[in-house]
């Protein structure tokens, strides 16, 4: 597997994480998050030679994480997937918050809405969806048993989580989210999160048994 983070500005002042996933014998490519920036993540998929994309995947339906998908869907292809839960923030800006952060009004109909336990392949690659909801009703985060990782969008950080103040957000959710689904994963699963640095499960022990940060 060839996996690329791509750090990508958005409206938000924030880097947001964009991931590309490649299947290196079929070259079949998913991109995860393309928050901004469409530019520079075209240029990555033209540097692995890849022409067209079998997937864009939102773990969640803030602005900031797909502020970039009408240029890459435009030039690359590519069905966008999205927990059924929150495919209505795609064009709802009460729930996308792309006013809130300033960002241009994106409409966008999701491709096809994906549910918990649902399984998509890249190749030879698996990823199991897993509802994870807390930030947003219908975030989800995408793990894959084989290569020992997870992409956690905003719902797990290294040493905290993601904001439960926003529309659709539960601060009682999200905790159990990250307590019940993604706490019993492998204590050596990496952590791709959709802001910020890389972590492991076991490193995030904190967060679901004593509810509070990492310092660290």
């Amino acid at each position: 597997m060839i996996l690329k983070r791509i750090p990508v500005e958005t409206a938000l002042g924030e880097p947001t994480n964009c991931y590309i996933v490649e299947d290196e014998q079929t070259k079949e490519t998913m991109v995860i998050d393309p928050g901004g920036e469409a530019e520079k993540i075209i240029e990555m998929l033209d540097t692995l030679g890849i022409d067209n994309l079998k997937y864009i995947y939102l773990t969640h339906c803030h602005g900031d994480h797909f502020g970039g998908i009408l240029k890459l869907k435009e030039q690359k292809g590519g069905k966008v997937l999205i927990h059924r839960y929150d495919s209505e923030g795609l064009y709802n800006i009460g729930i996308s918050l792309t006013y809130y952060i300033g960002m241009e009004d994106i409409t966008l109909e999701a491709d096809s809405r994906v549910d918990e336990g649902d399984l998509i392949h890249i190749g030879n690659i698996e990823f199991k969806v897993i509802h994870t909801p807390g930030h947003t009703k219908g975030g989800t985060c995408l793990y894959c048993e084989k290569e020992k990782l997870l992409f956690s969008g905003d719902t797990l950080f290294r040493g905290t989580w993601g904001r439960t103040d926003l529309p659709t957000s539960n601060f009682s959710d999200i905790i159990n989210s990250i307590t019940n689904k993604l706490a019993v994963l492998p204590d050596d699963t990496i952590v791709y999160p959709g802001h910020g640095r890389t972590t492991r499960i076991k490193e995030e022990e904190p967060i679901y048994l004593s509810l509070r940060p990492r310092l660290d």
